[in-house]
This record gives structure tokens, sequence and C-alpha cells, in this order.
């Protein structure tokens, strides 16, 4: 495979980018190289034109894939040529002219503050250790909209209960301070104090463990949303992402500043956050109807 080692060094070592992207976007490259090869294209990648890139595009989409994963596989493609013009093994890349298949636009709706309540009560009966842990893996999303990557991956040296701040690795090892409230410290202290007393077979510095004592995992995560959010809501999707939405538009519903949300969520550009907007329009709009002289009774 024409430097693909390399561009794998690229990605982890200057792009600093996860493990997990990583092997994304080297597996995209390694179909595309499948592809031609299959087709009996070139897989010379000096050779390699845009035609090529098109017909592999056109035959993912005949396959069922989405616009918005041939978009990811194209950026991933896209992102190698840019390595190799980098090390100068390419003078053009075949994508300089590529535009991105449109995506329908899709709206998150984020669980309502009586959601929110009527899940905190739920969860609230359950004393015992996996129940505390529930409990503030689902005030942790909610009152810091931190992502599930970055629950799972908290530890001991990154929660400072007594300065109500919490220390996140995110995207690209980008470290970020987030604030917490007083309610979700006694939480984290009543599920710190159970985490001592029970015995595990192993110990480790992460700071949510499942009850067997090793650290949490993905699918777990998802399950104790999922279950939760359940029984209290109807809403199609239930997810650790859904309670960052929630984050997000509560905290702009309430009047909080857009740059502001963008800082506690880890953003690198506003535009990521201005997603959220569109779920506090309805707000807005009391707003506008409300504040506005032209729409003012007297």
């Amino acid at each position: 495979m024409p430097h693909i080692e390399e561009y794998s060094n690229y990605l982890s070592l200057e792009k600093k980018y996860s493990k997990h992207t990583v092997l994304a976007y080297v597996k995209d490259v390694e179909e595309f190289i499948v592809f031609c090869e299959t087709e009996n294209l070139s897989s010379d990648i000096d050779k390699i034109a845009y035609v090529v890139v098109r017909s592999w595009l056109v035959k993912m989409s005949e396959h069922g894939l989405s616009n918005r994963s041939i978009n990811r596989k194209i950026a991933s493609l896209k992102s190698y040529y840019k390595f190799l013009l980098k090390i100068r093994v390419i003078e053009v890349s075949p994508l300089l002219k590529h535009k991105a298949l449109k995506n329908p636009k899709k709206v998150q709706v984020p669980f309502s503050v009586k959601e929110m309540n009527d899940v905190f009560e739920l969860v609230g009966y359950k004393d015992d250790f996996e129940g505390k842990r529930d409990r503030l893996i689902i005030e942790l999303f909610y009152s810091t909209g931190i992502r599930k990557a970055e629950l799972i991956a908290l530890k001991f040296s990154d929660i400072f209960l007594d300065e109500r701040v919490i220390k996140v690795l995110g995207k690209r090892n980008k470290e970020r301070l987030i604030p917490i409230t007083q309610s979700l410290v006694d939480v984290f202290s009543e599920y710190l104090s159970c985490r001592k007393n029970v015995i595990f077979p192993e110990s480790n510095d992460f700071v949510f463990v499942t009850k067997k004592g090793s650290k949490i995992y993905d699918t777990l995560v998802y399950r104790i949303i999922n279950s939760y959010f359940s029984i209290v809501s109807s809403k199609l999707k239930k997810s650790p992402h859904v309670l960052r939405h929630t984050f997000a538009t509560h905290l702009l519903n309430e009047g909080a500043d857009l740059n502001a949300v963008k800082e506690l969520l880890g953003h690198t550009s506003l535009a990521a956050t201005q997603v959220y907007t569109h779920n506090s329009m309805a707000k807005l709009k009391d707003v506008y109807r409300n504040t506005h002289p032209r729409n003012r009774q007297d």
C-alpha cells in the first residue's frame, strides 16, 4: 500500500487523531485501493484521476451507503492525498475540485426539563453501587455536556471537588476545565464513597467501573442511558449524545452566551455550536414576541 504506514503515523503523531479515527481513515483509503484493483482501474497514485474517485462514489451509492457515509470516506481519501502532496509524492490532488454530497439536516430533539427531572427521580430509587454510578453518569452528562468517550476516560486525578471543577481530555488531546455544580459535587461524593466500600477484584484509576471493577465501556454507557430514558421518554433517540444536546439547548434557552457554551462543549469552531440554536428557536421566538416594540401590545 503506497505510503499508508507513513500516512498512519502522520495522522497519529502530527495531527494527533485518536487511534479509532486513524484506523477509520486508513480503512477508507484501503477500501479505495481495493476498489481500484477489483475494477481493474489504475492503482498507481500518480495516475489516478477524479473520474476514478467518481466511479468509487457511484459504486458506494449503488450499495446503499448514505451521503453522510460517502462524504466521510471521501474526506479520508482527501486527507490521504493532502498528505501525499505534503511529502511531494504527487503534485496535484485528484480531489482538488470535489464537492461534498448534500446531507439532509437532522435536528436532534433534546430531552425536556420534565423528562430530566423524571429520570433523576427514577434513578434516585436505586441505592446500590450501580444505582449511584448510573445517577452520576446521567448527572455528569446533563451538567457538563461532556462526550461519552470523555466520561469513560475520566480518572480520579481529573476530579477536583473542592474547586468544583473537572478536567476533560477532549478530541485531539485538548484539555479543558469544566465547572460543576454543588449538587453534582454531592452526587460525586456519594458515588466515590460507595465505590471505596466495594471490593473489586482489580483496581484502576478510572472513575467509572463496572460491577466487576473493570473500566466502563461504550455499549454499557449507552445501555444505561437508554434503559432509564426509555421509561420516562417516548423520543426515538435516547443516547449520551442526546444528553449533550440537551445540556447545550437548556443552557441557551436560559440565556447562556453561545461562545461560553462552545468552550464548555470543547468545540473548536462556533459553527459546530450553532447547531444547538435550532433547538432553541421556539425560545427565541418567545423572547422576540415579548420584547420587540412592534410585537408588544399596549
